[in-house]
């Protein structure tokens, strides 16, 4: 037979098999809620005193991440979720981007809004940045966001919308006087953005909360709810968490009254462990904010999707906030090849069918002289009480832990191993026991420690002047 003869056979069965395939299911809407210092125990599906009944309905609809990682401190998290790439690879890994900063995420980095606006998003950021805005190239609408509300720094007033006496508010990234409590204006922005989104074309939404960041600032019906708590800092944080969880209840009602929550993979995590000096708490893990132990770096996460992934699912496999830009990019039906190779991995098969971590082993950090790594139920910490990022921000007592850290540089190396499934805790050292484990987890950290960029640091400069407006020329 000849092929032009073949021709229409084949065009036919072509035809013939595609009809028997299931459809395609339609791209999701995709949100992510970020919270910021929010500690282990500080919800209420960890047994948490504050109310979080927005946040306990949808982790319970969905599936609770119990081994979900982040790093020390916020910015270098950031970085790792907008790429899929640990921040050794961006020069991120040590500090927060400081607000006199010169630099921020590369601009090399093809970012997950700029991904999923390739595949037809249209693409939002509600809250805090902290990723560089010294130029206009650095801030969010040029990093793959539509449009963008909010702040670039961290530490804001809550109230005022300053930073060091410099305007932080600013919408598509220009000067915003609008008035009001932070987290009520960015929930306020996100539901606007859900009501407003066009139906033809599935969105992309990125809430990260200010809250419940020091400095400690609440309205006053919400302090009136914890009046009972004598802590005065923590009644402030608890305050905080509340107004947070009651801005994503009202984004979930905005999905509802759209009829969009069947379309919408919800996502949420804090974007490192709690501060327990202001006011968090993380029971149950070693330590807190600005560490490589788990209270530093093990976080309250879920993923919920309604008729996607079935109610009440508890995911123990280990997994990174790196790991949510692959998964989204394949749910998303988004180019996943690209230049710069990605540390994350797809977990959708892990949350969904309980499929092991998708990794042999998760970086927690490294920096110079301190790191931390993990491999199944192993983490090898080394030098895990020395300054290994930079605690300013942290904690209030910033100089002293910097001394301290100082001192601590010139003393021996310390090496600690923890066998986590034993021990989540992180209070029994194994490593004397476990010579060969300690080498092989060595090993692969001085893998990533030699592929890491330099940390970039900065001090303010003598002379620096405070902008007017943050992101503006002084």
């Amino acid at each position: 037979m000849s092929l032009p003869r073949l021709a229409p056979l084949f065009a036919a069965a072509t035809l013939a098999f595609a009809a028997a395939l299931p459809a395609a299911a339609p791209r999701p809407n995709i949100i992510i809620f970020l919270a910021d210092d929010l500690g282990w125990s500080d919800v209420g599906w960890h047994g948490g005193d504050i109310a979080t009944p927005h946040l306990d309905r949808l982790a319970a609809a969905g599936a609770k991440l119990e081994q979900f990682y982040v790093l020390p401190v916020c910015s270098p998290t950031r970085a790792a979720l907008l790429t899929g790439r640990y921040p050794i690879r961006h020069g991120l890994q040590l500090s927060v981007v400081r607000p006199w900063a010169q630099y921020g995420l590369p601009l090399e980095e093809r970012t997950l809004p700029q991904a999923l606006r390739e595949a037809g998003y249209t693409t939002a950021i509600s809250g805090k940045w902290h990723l560089g805005h010294f130029r206009p190239e650095y801030q969010p609408t040029r990093r793959g966001f539509d449009t963008q509300y909010g702040h670039y720094n961290g530490q804001i007033d809550y109230f005022t919308h300053a930073r060091d006496g410099g305007h932080d508010w600013h919408r598509n990234d220009r000067e915003s006087r609008d008035a009001g409590y932070s987290t009520t204006l960015i929930g306020n922005e996100a539901v606007r953005v859900v009501e407003q989104a066009d139906p033809r074309k599935p969105f992309f939404l990125y809430v990260p909360f200010n809250a419940p960041h020091s400095p400690l600032q609440a309205p006053e019906e919400y302090l009136a709810k914890y009046a009972h708590v004598t802590d005065q800092k923590r009644k402030a944080f608890s305050a905080m968490v509340h107004c947070l969880d009651d801005q994503v209840g009202r984004v979930v009602a905005a999905l509802e009254q759209r009829g969009l929550m069947t379309n919408t993979l919800i996502l949420f995590s804090s974007d490192n462990g709690g501060p327990t000096g202001l006011g968090a708490t993380n029971r149950g893990l070693r330590a807190s904010k600005a560490t490589l132990y788990e209270g530093g770096v093990r976080v309250p996460a879920f993923a919920s999707w309604r008729g996607r992934i079935p109610a009440g699912t508890v995911v123990n496999a280990p997994l990174h906030v790196v790991d949510w830009y692959p998964t989204i990019l394949s749910l998303a039906g988004a180019e996943t090849r690209q230049t710069l190779p990605l540390d994350g991995r797809d977990a959708w098969a892990t949350i969904t069918k309980g499929a092991p971590s998708p990794h042999e082993d998760i970086l927690i950090n490294a920096v110079p002289r301190s790191g931390a790594i993990r491999m199944g139920d192993w983490k090898l910490v080394l030098n895990g009480s020395v300054g290994a990022n930079d605690l300013e921000e942290a904690t209030g007592k910033a100089k002293g832990a910097k001394k301290k850290a100082a001192a601590a540089n010139t003393s021996a190396e310390t090496v600690e191993l923890f066998n986590l499934a034993a021990d989540p805790g992180e209070k029994n050292n194994l490593a004397a026991a476990n010579p060969e484990v300690v080498a092989k987890l060595r090993a692969r950290l001085e893998t990533y420690t030699r592929a890491a960029v330099p940390p970039k640091a900065e001090a303010q400069a003598a002379g620096f002047k405070v902008p007017r407006v943050w992101g503006e020329t002084p």
